[in-house]
């Protein structure tokens, strides 16, 4: 089963035996960014795969400024585990600003998470509001690392919300490992999408009873990831911690390109453990 909401999964969902896999990835290139090197073999190991894409995002022509709200950003992730039974439960696998919407879901549907898996991903805590930690890595770069990325407005002067663009240099630096033709295609399909900052998601904290309840058991180190440096993915296992680090070293910011066995070993592991 796929649910796209244009050509970008936001979320991959397989089932090994009882439970569903689900990955949620955000980029802003709309790139089915595992699509080869990974959901070939994991979909041979679980069976069934469906996906989903957050808004706006690749081909989806859904408006930057139709996206007002973190709920509206994430909808089509929310509107996948809405869709789940009561007695189905998923392992979220979420990749880059993937972790921020899988960390809302979670929160509003903790029943249905098995566990949480974040990849070189953005992970939020249940003191600050969830686009703290985005927000924190964007003040703490130089302009010299920022190179071009471009970061705008929209929405009014009273409630003014930012837009993000990785030109084609910024961009390179998180496909440094990867192959060309990845990099290339993810060039071909960027777009402005929105920011996740605190005027999007609001100054609430997510809750102990919801995120802070789900199991998040590891969190998949990038070894040589430009994108969120080491140091930064440190740090938030630091401010959030979880009951397990994995390390892919030679990694980049997009390791299902630069290293799709090792990520996906470690997926499979994970879900032969929890399913």
């Amino acid at each position: 089963v796929e649910v796209t909401n244009g050509n970008q999964p936001q979320a991959t969902v397989q089932v090994p035996f009882r439970n569903r896999l689900m990955s949620i990835r955000k980029d802003m290139n709309g790139l089915m960014a595992s699509y080869e090197n990974i959901t070939k073999p994991v979909r041979y190991a679980a069976k069934s795969w469906a996906q989903t894409d957050h808004k706006p995002t690749g081909v989806n022509m859904s408006r930057v400024e139709d996206i007002q709200t973190l709920e509206d950003y994430a909808k089509p992730l929310l509107e996948v585990l809405e869709s789940f039974g009561s007695d189905d439960k998923v392992i979220l696998v979420a990749h880059s600003l993937g972790g921020i919407p899988a960390a809302l879901a979670a929160d509003m549907f903790p029943s249905k998470i098995s566990v949480a898996v974040f990849v070189t991903s953005f992970m939020p805590d249940t003191t600050n509001p969830p686009s703290y930690v985005f927000e924190k890595l964007i003040g703490s770069i130089t302009e010299e690392e920022r190179m071009d990325l471009e970061l705008g407005s929209y929405g009014t002067n009273e409630d003014p919300l930012m837009t993000a663009f990785l030109g084609p240099n910024y961009l390179k630096n998180m496909y440094r490992l990867s192959p060309i033709e990845d990099y290339e295609l993810a060039k071909m399909l960027m777009r402005v999408a929105p920011a996740i900052t605190s005027n999007l998601t609001g100054t609430k904290s997510l809750t102990e009873q919801g995120y802070g309840s789900i199991t998040r058991v590891y969190y998949i180190v990038c070894g040589e990831d430009k994108g969120i440096s080491v140091d930064f993915q440190r740090w938030m296992i630091e401010n959030s911690p979880v009951k397990e680090v994995m390390v892919i070293k030679d990694a980049d910011h997009m390791p299902m390109f630069s290293k799709p066995q090792e990520l996906c070993d470690r997926l499979l592991k994970i879900a032969d453990k929890y399913a």
